[in-house]
């Protein structure tokens, strides 16, 4: 296999129309080069038709707004959407791991983000959309597409806020080049042995394991050719890990592409990640279309913080239908609740960031295989993470900032861990006083959605609304 050529340097212009023609061709030439795979392809890729899970069709989405680096192109062009995964130039090994994933068609983001992400020279990219909406399978996408498999040595680095969100990454890259000879290396905590040198091609990983390697010189930069950042917003933000992401951003080339993908940018990192991925084409959703139409939003408001864990007894039953988030803002909280709980014969569990990796990775696994029902957590699995059964996420505290002012985009990316893939869920908020029935009221003005009350003095009429909701 030949290798890929360098990254022509940046202009001050992206994919101009004049060329168009020629970009396109160049596009699926460079990308079927460069996803081959040592076995012979079959000749007709087509979607598994007899998969249940569901696929790009059942999104419900709206429509996304494109800001190109070219300010001169147009980005409503049809150069710049794609409706059919064949149209990419994609060599058919990656399709063959695409269609049976069960993607049947490009998701809202992927129509639009694809054709500029894979464009050649490569150009940086910030994408913001709805949580489950296929941004993963985006930038996954791109990974595979852009590496070259005869160089053995890390070309793709993906950084994430989570052990879990790296380790759900790392599942859909695993099935995507199912059928491709990548090789892909985690770069979280106790993945990588003493004196290992890493020499896998795609790198994923969270920010402070990535920096501890690269001291010890266990991942080598010299190669690194795109550098993607999910849950962007938070990976920038002054008060999570931003400090530690800007040192490895400075440490790869400067013709790295850089892809920037998150539910949300709110507006003080907004102007940063375009110091951070300059000249980047933009692909964004205004905020009041942020929230997924199939979640309903409800709050009951609890006499005090007593009544919340009485309210949470109650409501144990429905929790069970399918499976439930309970998100807190305390590591002590989980586990005081989770223990009283449990006391009462409530099957739960716990889990927050200073547990042991293994029993991290237990929880997550046993939560995604079913076995869990009731997970209550701190926000360390708020963002990204993916579990189709989930259909309900209780607010048992409403989210705030490190300087208690009320979050919404926290509240928006908890919520969005139900109602993944188009499909109908529930959010319930507790409010206990007048101060969390405050911060909620002002997330819901933030966001322009519409939070109902449902009480707690009639527990039939409640669970009738709550059941009705989780249909």
């Amino acid at each position: 296999m030949s290798k890929t050529s360098p990254a022509a340097p940046r202009g001050k212009l992206s994919i101009s129309l004049e060329d168009s023609g020629d970009e396109l061709d160049g596009l699926s030439q460079s990308i079927q080069q460069l996803s081959t795979a040592n076995t012979k392809p079959e000749q007709s890729i087509k979607p598994a038709a007899d998969k249940k899970e569901p696929s790009s069709d059942d999104f419900v989405e709206q429509e996304v707004e494109v800001r190109l680096a070219d300010i001169q192109a147009d980005p409503n062009s049809p150069l710049y959407s794609v409706k059919s995964f064949d149209k990419l130039g994609l060599h058919e090994n990656l399709l063959k791991g695409i269609y049976e994933m069960n993607f049947t068609k490009p998701s809202k983001i992927q129509e639009r983000a694809l054709p500029l992400l894979l464009a050649n020279p490569p150009r940086n990219m910030i994408g913001q959309s709805q949580s489950g909406t296929g941004k993963t399978a985006a930038f996954v996408l791109t990974m595979l597409s852009r590496v070259d498999y005869d160089l053995q040595a890390p070309q793709a680095l993906c950084l994430l806020p989570s052990r879990e969100l790296a380790r759900q990454t790392m599942d859909v890259v695993e099935k995507m080049g199912k059928y491709t000879p990548m090789k892909a290396k985690y770069a979280i905590k106790d993945s990588v042995k003493r004196g290992e040198v890493i020499d896998a091609h795609i790198v994923i990983g969270t920010p402070g394991t990535v920096a501890d390697l690269i001291r010890k010189r266990a991942l080598p930069l010299d190669n690194i050719k795109l550098l993607v950042l999910d849950e962007a917003d938070n990976m920038l933000s002054l008060q999570g890990l931003g400090d530690q992401t800007l040192r490895i951003k400075n440490l790869v080339h400067s013709d790295c592409q850089i892809i920037l993908f998150s539910a949300t940018f709110p507006e003080q990192v907004r102007t940063f990640t375009q110091r951070f991925a300059p000249e980047a084409n933009e692909i964004r959703l205004k905020a009041t279309e942020l929230t997924v139409d199939g979640i309903k939003q409800f709050y009951m408001d609890c006499k005090d913080a007593q009544h919340k864990f009485e309210v949470l007894s109650q409501l144990y039953s429905l929790m069970t239908v399918g499976q439930s988030i309970i998100f807190v803002r305390r590591r002590d909280t989980a586990e005081r609740i989770a223990g009283r709980m449990t006391s009462e014969g409530h099957a739960i569990v716990f889990l927050h960031g200073t547990m042991d990796s293994i029993e991290r990775d237990k929880v997550m696994d046993d939560f995604r295989k079913g076995d869990i029902k009731v997970l209550i957590t701190t926000n360390v699995i708020a963002r990204g993470i993916d579990i189709q059964q989930v259909n309900l996420v209780i607010n048992y505290d409403i989210p705030v900032d490190s300087e208690h002012r009320p979050d919404p985009e926290t509240y928006l990316h908890r919520i969005g861990r139900t109602g993944r893939f188009g499909r109908t869920g529930a959010s319930v908020n507790f409010v206990h006083n007048e101060q969390s029935m405050e911060q909620m009221e002002a997330i819901q003005a933030a966001l322009g959605c519409n939070i109902t009350k449902v009480p707690t003095d009639d527990w039939e009429q409640a669970r009738k609304i709550l059941k009705k909701a989780l249909k």
